[in-house]
């Protein structure tokens, strides 16, 4: 068995702490296009913490799209590993992923503990170990779960990266940099295209002022169409969403180095 890679990382968690992200994967049309083709099913949560409930509440969001899928919690902390529950296992693993091929992998909280230059080889590691059209999603979020920010990543590497957050805690788009993943955390100043768009949204978002009488979403709505007149590649959702969320692609967010 390869031994796992990584280090032992503070592993807080909470009750519906990643509802958001498990909210915006379920409603993935990639994941989900993704999901229905494999004939392997399998999804790993990589560092799901002290507490596996998170893991638990991924498998029960995710089998929606498809009933036989598979969920492995992975842990590096051998004193975290807990006996498998509703369907979900779990065991010892870090980067190397224990030597499964998943289709989707979802680490969250994780590399935030690291250092920026760890960061590469890590997203290298797990990419190699997935399976031909897998899927990492690499995010952070806040303890309540009112902030979330996550990449998505292929083989080739990131994909596109998104933020969400409640329309009620938050008072502009802005303030979600504290939780950028780590690949992107240290490049919100000036000049960096991540400063460029956290600036624009919040620009947007005080243009859309005299709309919130009609709540936050609507205002955001408003927000997000501006910041596509100007230029911005927002993701556009068909459906009525209840978080506010911010997703373009990995280019228009890249550090330039």
């Amino acid at each position: 068995m390869v031994p796992p890679i990584g280090t032992i990382t503070r592993g807080t968690t909470g009750i519906n702490r990643l509802r958001r992200s498990d909210r915006r994967l379920a409603h993935d049309d990639d994941i989900i296009t993704r999901l229905r083709a494999t004939p392997d099913p399998l999804i790993v949560d990589l560092g799901y913490g002290a507490s596996p409930v998170t893991t638990l509440e991924l498998a029960a969001r995710l089998r929606t799209i498809r009933r036989d899928i598979r969920v492995v919690g992975l842990e590096i902390d051998p004193a975290r590993v807990v006996p498998g529950q509703d369907g979900v296992e779990f065991a010892r693993g870090g980067f190397e992923l224990a030597g499964l091929r998943p289709i989707l992998v979802r680490a969250f909280n994780v590399l935030r503990q690291y250092p920026e230059s760890a960061v590469p080889e890590a997203w290298s590691t797990i990419l190699s170990g997935l399976q031909p059209d897998g899927l990492l999603v690499d995010g952070t979020c806040d303890e309540l779960g009112r902030r979330v920010a996550y990449v998505i990543l292929d083989r080739s590497g990131p994909l596109s990266l998104t933020l969400a957050w409640d329309p009620f805690t938050v008072d502009q788009p802005s303030d979600i940099a504290e939780r950028l993943p780590k690949a992107l955390i240290h490049r919100n100043i000036p000049g960096e295209p991540i400063h460029t768009l956290l600036t624009a949204a919040d620009r947007a978002w005080s243009h859309a002022a005299p709309l919130a009488p009609y709540g936050p979403r609507v205002r955001w709505r408003a927000a997000s169409d501006l910041l596509r007149q100007q230029g911005f590649p927002l993701r556009h959702y068909r459906r009525r969403l209840r978080d506010n969320i911010l997703t373009v692609p990995w280019s228009a967010v890249a550090p330039l180095d």
